[in-house]
């Protein structure tokens, strides 16, 4: 490759900690999503609860009060043929909102990772550098309706989780890890994108700006408009590094 191959203007240093954020974010989100720890019973209390996530139900020896005669026993899908008769009790209205929200953020994000990545990877080269402002306005929508959707599930799983009739014997419960990845995960995809943000309009700005210089061709000396337009790309190259 030469070195005229690489002139072209790289992604800014916005762009790159926005996108640096939102990967962050991602993992954070993709190890709640899967985690088994939204909430937990606290060790000396040996409860027969023992941990929940989105997914998975933990439980040892339980016994249900309308099913006194049926042991629920170790960790199992919560859609398995093994907590068919307690399902409903086990995934209320409210858990099932939580469920559809973080899977929503998390395609949401995957989705602006992805298009991040093509910006500042300049793959493919012509798209990402004609249509970097879509792609760019495009990740900031998606990032802050997974710091949206992630508000709304935390606030729900923090204010539902303690209610006495899901599980039973709340007080001997306590929020753990997995829900506080996906707070953690909510808080960095605010922060990115507001980052988003304000690139987007910078981007934005700067393509009205180079429309207006084409415009101007057709009116002025060719040479000196084309002049200006490389003194335009040269300023904006060197803001960008």
């Amino acid at each position: 490759m030469t070195a005229a191959d690489n002139e072209y203007p790289k992604a800014s240093n916005a762009t790159l900690i926005g996108a640096s954020i939102t990967y962050v974010a991602g993992l954070f989100l993709l190890l709640s999503f899967a985690g088994p720890y939204w909430i937990e019973s606290y060790p000396e209390m040996f409860s027969s609860f023992k941990h929940m996530g989105l997914w998975e139900y933990c439980f040892d020896r339980f016994r249900f009060p309308t099913y006194p005669y049926r042991l629920f026993h170790g960790c199992h899908y919560i859609f398995s043929e093994e907590f068919y008769v307690i399902r409903e009790w086990l995934l209320p209205g409210w858990l099932t909102a939580v469920q559809s929200f973080v899977t929503l953020a998390l395609i949401l994000s995957l989705t602006a990772q992805v298009l991040l990545a093509c910006v500042i990877m300049r793959w493919p080269l012509r798209a990402a550098l004609r249509y970097e402002w879509i792609f760019v306005s495009c990740s900031f929508a998606m990032v802050t309706l997974s710091s949206v959707f992630l508000f709304l599930s935390v606030a729900i799983f923090g204010g539902n989780c303690y209610r006495r009739d899901w599980l039973l014997y709340p007080s001997f419960n306590v929020l753990s890890w997995s829900y506080a990845f996906a707070v953690v995960a909510f808080i960095l995809f605010g922060a990115a994108a507001i980052l988003l943000y304000f690139e987007s309009r910078k981007l934005y700005e700067l393509r009205l700006e180079a429309k207006n210089l084409v415009a101007q061709m057709h009116h002025s000396q060719p040479e000196h408009a084309l002049q200006h337009l490389r003194e335009q790309l040269q300023q904006q190259r060197h803001g960008w590094n």
